[in-house]
């Protein structure tokens, strides 16, 4: 059975600044909860309707019923499983290839497809700015499909990380040289912007060069969404 206190406490989870006052995370759904079982995150409690559903490996686990997951759920259809994990200590950013870097994303969906493009692709860091929104939010987890395990995460002060680096620094723009034609160095940083707004002023003035995605025949579309733009960007900065 499932008490109050812990009911409040999955709960308070949902929110950003519980997640860092406890240095924990909420994961739902059988899939993902299963895959991040077989990584080096810390369990701390796991939830479920299903047990046989569960990996072989020994966890230990709560069995509760469906209307109990559904108090400590954020999800309108709950996924017979729930698990909180430990949140990792920072690892520190490898600039030894590619890392990318996000300017105040704010959008869970973007950022969680967008850290599971840098699982597909191979960036193993992802650096953003103190005001992109949070990687444990369970939005952006639910987008990630499991890819959090596998990329670092880390949150800093561009300026500061950008000025004391010497690594070319390329930032994505409406206008720049073409994706197509740029002869991509063997390491450095690739920065998109906000969705609305795009790449600070202040970065932009530190960028070394500007990359664009061209745009063919008379399309309406005034620009491509933050996460699609990461997946074109990277499948042409692997391509080369």
């Amino acid at each position: 059975m499932v008490v109050k206190s812990q009911i409040k406490f999955i709960k308070s989870l949902q929110q950003k600044k519980y997640r860092i006052l406890n240095g924990m995370f909420v994961v739902e759904g059988v899939k993902m909860v299963n895959e991040l079982l077989q990584t080096t995150l810390k369990l701390q409690s796991l939830y479920t309707t299903t047990p046989e559903l569960l990996p072989s490996k020994g966890f230990d686990y709560q069995i509760i019923s469906e209307k109990e997951l559904q108090k400590i759920s954020s999800l309108k259809s709950p996924n017979k499983t729930l698990a909180i994990f430990h949140i990792p200590d920072p690892v520190p950013l490898n600039f030894t290839d590619w890392i990318l870097v996000l300017d105040g994303v704010k959008d869970p969906g973007n950022l969680g497809t967008i850290i599971r493009l840098c699982d597909w692709f191979g960036i193993k860091h992802l650096a953003c700015s103190t005001d992109t929104v949070d990687c444990f939010n369970p939005k952006v987890l639910q987008a990630t499909m499991g890819s959090i395990a596998r990329v670092n995460t880390v949150y800093t002060d561009l300026e500061v990380l950008i000025e004391k680096l010497d690594v070319p620094v390329i930032g994505a723009f409406m206008e720049g040289e073409s994706v197509y034609k740029l002869n991509w160095p063997s390491r450095g940083m690739l920065i998109l912007g906000n969705e609305a707004h795009g790449i600070s002023k202040k970065l932009e003035l530190m960028l070394h060069k500007k990359v664009s995605i061209p745009q063919y025949g008379k399309a309406s579309a005034e620009s491509l969404n933050v996460a699609t733009a990461t997946a074109i960007l990277l499948n042409e900065l692997r391509r080369n």
